[in-house]
C-alpha cells in the first residue's frame, strides 16, 4: 500500500469516526437470508469484504485446497459487484484452522494475484471456523470514487 493509499485510508477512518457524511454502500447480492453481516461494505474509497469460507451453492466444499479456492472465488465474485477485481485488493486477512496447511494455502492464494501486486497480508491459526470450515479469507480493496 502506498503512502497515498495509507493517507486516504487514515482520512476515511477519521471521517467515519467523526461522523462526516460520505456514501456508505452495503453489498449483499447472493448473501443468504438471515446472515448477520453484509458480504461487503464500501466506505469512501475502500471496499471491505467480509470473511469468506469455501462455500458454494451446496454448502461447504470438501477438502482444504477446494475450500481455499472457493473462498478466493467468492471474494472475486463480490468484488465484481463493485466493478473491481483481485488487482484492486490491498490487504487480506487469512484464518486457517490448521496452520500446518499454511504452505498449501499460499500455493492457491498466489494464483489469484500478479506476482508484483500481492496485497499486504496477515495470517493466523484459529481453533475453529464457522460451519466447520478449514480456511476463511477477508479482504480490503482500494476503489477510488471517480
Amino acid at each position: 500500500m502506498t503512502r497515498t493509499h495509507l493517507n486516504k485510508l487514515a482520512l476515511t477512518l477519521a471521517l467515519t469516526a467523526s461522523g462526516a457524511a460520505f456514501a456508505i454502500d452495503f453489498y449483499n447480492k447472493g448473501n443468504e437470508p438471515g446472515r448477520p453481516f453484509s458480504l461487503a461494505v464500501r466506505a469512501g474509497d475502500y471496499v471491505f469484504v467480509s470473511g469468506q469460507l469455501g462455500t458454494g451453492p451446496g454448502g461447504l466444499v470438501k477438502g482444504f485446497d477446494a475450500q481455499a479456492r472457493q473462498a478466493m472465488d467468492n471474494i472475486a465474485t463480490i468484488l465484481k459487484g463493485y466493478n473491481l477485481g483481485m488487482n484492486d485488493v490491498v490487504k487480506c486477512t487469512i484464518m486457517i484452522a490448521d496452520m500446518a496447511k499454511w504452505d498449501d494455502f499460499n500455493k492457491v492464494y498466489v494464483t489469484y494475484f500478479k506476482p508484483e501486486r500481492l496485497p499486504a497480508r496477515s495470517a493466523f491459526g484459529a481453533n475453529a471456523l464457522a460451519l466447520g470450515g478449514e480456511v476463511e479469507v477477508e479482504c480490503m480493496a482500494y476503489a477510488p470514487r471517480r
